[in-house]
């Protein structure tokens, strides 16, 4: 691995411990586990409790206090959810852990290859969402910025628009093109109502007006 790619590696870890770490343990892992719980319901009124074992089982192992979750029964637990419960939410969010871990060791054609499986074919438009832009990230890193803006492009849910539209702010700064960059910040935080969150943008803002002066 050059040293660009190790530095992009690094940058991609340190986002996702600032962002996708922070959704993990916050937003999204509240959304998960709502997710989790709903679908935990819904398989049992089916009589069909399987999916939703093994998915505890996933949490459980990835979600470890120390961060270190162990990787091959990661793994195993997510193969036995896409193999048994190939293309439901269930095995798909078992993709999202996996694409994770996959990260956080350095493989991140391991990872592209997980997340583009959910995005290709997302079990539901919250899920392509979040495999969407941890994708882009992936690409990023790799040195396919080009690819990543691509996959930004198009509508995407309220929800999710302050966070993509920051997250191609991030990748045009890399292109060096910032009045796309600045556009692309000021779309995100015109998206934003939490003042706390807007301040992270407005430091990005900033600093792009520090560089024009």
């Amino acid at each position: 691995m050059s040293s660009n790619e190790d530095e992009q590696l690094g940058e991609l870890k340190d986002w996702w411990q600032r962002n996708g770490k922070p959704l993990l343990t916050g937003g999204l892992l509240a959304l998960v586990v709502v997710s989790g719980w709903q679908l935990w319901h819904k398989y049992q009124a089916n009589q069909s409790q399987g999916a939703s074992v093994l998915y505890q089982q996933l949490l459980e192992t990835t979600l470890t206090p120390d961060g270190k979750p162990d990787v091959a029964r990661v793994a195993d637990l997510a193969n036995k959810l896409k193999g048994e419960y190939a293309g439901s939410a269930y095995a798909q969010f078992g993709g999202l852990f996996v694409a994770k871990v996959a990260v956080d060791n350095g493989k991140l054609d391991d990872a592209a290859t997980e997340l583009k499986v959910i995005v290709d074919k997302p079990a539901n438009p919250t899920l392509g969402e979040v495999a969407r832009q941890r994708l882009a990230q992936v690409l990023a890193a790799q040195g396919k910025v080009d690819d990543a803006l691509k996959l930004l492009e198009g509508d995407s849910d309220k929800a999710f628009l302050a966070s993509r539209e920051e997250l191609k702010g991030d990748l045009l700064v890399q292109q060096g093109r910032t009045d796309d960059a600045r556009a692309a910040y000021e779309k995100a935080k015109a998206a934003l109502s939490d003042e706390a969150a807007v301040g992270g943008l407005q430091i990005k803002l900033d600093d792009l007006a520090k560089g024009d002066a």
